[in-house]
């Protein structure tokens, strides 16, 4: 993949997203002693099982209790730790809430808190584990940065940051095998948004998942309505790109943000408080808008919440409209 140069041909990568991040961390700790790795009883779910290998006195089930996970990684960071907190999102996040803000983020404590299989991802999980709202309530913890990786590659990239960033960090990660995006040439920096595709007509400004969606929805754009559609990766939510989103606004004049998410606190919510203060453009939300979850497999869960390809492209002809 080379940012910002015509087409980006996407494939399924070979790689599962868990099992890059579970040898990433193996990795880290063999050159760290100060990585602990705990598991909310998900290890076979989560690839964690060679971390515990490798380093069983680094790693720590606490069983099904994530509330207690959080406080027991909160004194691991104050002995000088590096602990990672690991759970399905909706349990890393909503049902430890006040744990992570309280002992976590406002008692200034670095430790990283994985969520996994956010928004659709979670299919037969059903609503009760299908969180739409995970990146909003963590967005809104002073100082915590929320990124959510695009694929395999950018996740194995992103670890060594993500270890040596000192501060609470929080990752929404789609578990299994996903779209391929990037190749090794990824140069990866937290609080970057990364560019795909050039344009001039609206800008696409899409994450995780929803990013292979939004390569196929531009090229239908171009091939099909003869719009010019710039493609950008905000990985990270929080801190987003100023820089090059509100250059996207600037030379694009209007925006589609596309999330696996509630628009409600998402993505679309950080974009539009962004460009509104500095450029303000047509914006439009593709994403989930106020639902709960539900059983399904992912292809038709988009298509109720309309968060497909089509609706991208939908979006992105109201955006363009707008501006005229």
């Amino acid at each position: 993949m080379e940012e910002g140069n015509g087409e980006v041909e996407t494939m399924t990568d070979d790689r599962e997203i868990r099992q890059t991040l579970a040898a990433a961390l193996v990795k880290a700790a063999t050159e760290d002693d100060r990585i602990v790795v705990l598991d909310a009883d998900l290890m076979s779910c989560h690839a964690t099982k060679c971390f515990k290998e490798a380093f069983p006195d680094r790693f720590i089930n606490v069983g099904i209790a994530e509330q207690n996970m959080i406080g027991v990684a909160a004194g691991l960071a104050t002995m000088g730790k590096i602990p990672v907190a690991y759970s399905f999102a909706p349990f890393a996040t909503r049902r430890c809430y006040d744990q992570i803000f309280i002992s976590v983020a406002y008692s200034g404590l670095n430790v990283k808190i994985i969520g996994s299989e956010p928004g659709v991802a979670a299919e037969a999980n059903g609503g009760t584990h299908m969180p739409f709202e995970d990146m909003a309530i963590m967005r809104a913890i002073p100082h915590m940065v929320c990124f959510e990786p695009t694929d395999a590659t950018m996740m194995e990239k992103a670890v060594p940051k993500i270890l040596a960033y000192d501060g609470a960090v929080y990752v929404r990660m789609f578990r299994k095998k996903a779209e391929k995006v990037y190749d090794d040439s990824l140069q990866f920096e937290l609080g970057k948004a990364y560019r795909l595709v050039e344009g001039k007509d609206v800008t696409l400004v899409a994450s995780g998942i929803m990013v292979a969606r939004a390569l196929e929805a531009a090229k239908t754009l171009a091939d099909s309505h003869g719009v010019s559609a710039r493609v950008v990766n905000a990985c990270t939510w929080k801190p987003l790109d100023r820089d090059e989103l509100v250059s996207a606004a600037k030379e694009t004049g209007a925006i589609v943000t596309c999330e696996n998410h509630n628009v409600f606190g998402g993505l679309g919510s950080a974009v539009a408080e962004l460009v509104s203060a500095h450029c303000p453009v047509p914006i439009e939300m593709v994403g989930v808008k106020d639902e709960f979850g539900q059983v399904g497999k992912n292809a038709y869960l988009s298509e109720v919440y309309g968060i497909t390809a089509a609706d991208i492209v939908s979006a992105a002809l109201r955006a363009v409209e707008r501006k005229r």
